[in-house]
């Protein structure tokens, strides 16, 4: 089980809702994945507008958490804005700070990012944050308060997959809050690995949404976080440098 906060989940997939080529097909990916956790900018999504399709009112919310984001924020003072409006709203105390301070490579801002989960912490927030790799800013942040560390495997919607897995291994090794691997994901062997190296979740968009079948990429992903976790959990074998007899040397007929 994962627990965030007071919250406590089984899957350990996060979903995106954004980017899907038609809202069938998102409805049916969020079904397929069995995802409990939805995330969303808020900004991107008029949840006051009749007229706009929205997911939010095609789902039983009972069976989800949402986790509104304040994508598009670029100052503390924005994200605390856009969290604000969230919990206005009503929709859930969670939130993910995300808060980018370059617009060419859309890697977050260490300071502004610091700034704003300090001040939603202070306000009650339950805080998940997005950050880059940076193993001292990750412990910062959790010496901080923040509930989950959220850092980013490569650039958002790059598909790159884990690019600095020592980071993130470190980032895990250190941390005793739960960290979801979020940003960068780009096939099920990319969040198999994230599962494998110890992350205790995996969050996730352009590579269900922008996917040939979004729908079965979907499912795929949720049983590489599965797979990857059970495969930590076992204890791989260590690598060795030459090939060892799987077979016992001893009691051979001869």
């Amino acid at each position: 089980m994962l627990t965030i906060g007071d919250k406590t989940f089984r899957s350990r997939l996060m979903l995106g809702t954004g980017k899907y080529p038609s809202f069938a097909e998102q409805k049916e990916a969020v079904a397929a994945s069995e995802t409990e956790v939805l995330t969303f900018a808020v900004r991107r999504m008029d949840i006051f507008d009749k007229n706009e399709p929205n997911l939010l009112e095609e789902l039983d919310l009972e069976k989800y958490s949402l986790l509104p984001n304040t994508a598009g924020a670029k100052t503390a003072e924005e994200a605390v804005r856009i969290a604000r409006l969230a919990r206005a709203s009503g929709l859930c105390d969670m939130i993910k700070v995300e808060v980018i301070g370059c617009d060419k490579t859309l890697l977050p801002d260490p300071f502004e990012t610091m700034k704003a989960s300090v001040q939603l912490l202070e306000e009650g927030f339950t805080v998940l944050t997005y950050t880059s790799d940076d193993v001292v800013l990750a412990k910062r942040l959790e010496e901080a308060g923040i509930h989950a560390i959220m850092p980013g495997a490569s650039p958002i919607g790059s598909g790159r997959g884990i690019v600095n897995e020592m980071n993130l291994q470190f980032i895990i090794e250190q941390s005793e809050i739960p960290v979801i691997v979020d940003a960068g994901i780009g096939s099920p062997k990319d969040a198999a690995h994230a599962m494998e190296l110890g992350a205790d979740g995996v969050l996730l968009n352009t590579a269900v949404s922008g996917a040939d079948d979004p729908v079965k990429m979907a499912e795929a992903m949720k049983f590489a976080i599965q797979a990857g976790r059970l495969g930590y959990e076992a204890g791989r074998i260590e690598k060795k440098a030459y090939g060892i007899k799987s077979s016992p040397e001893s009691g051979l007929v001869t």
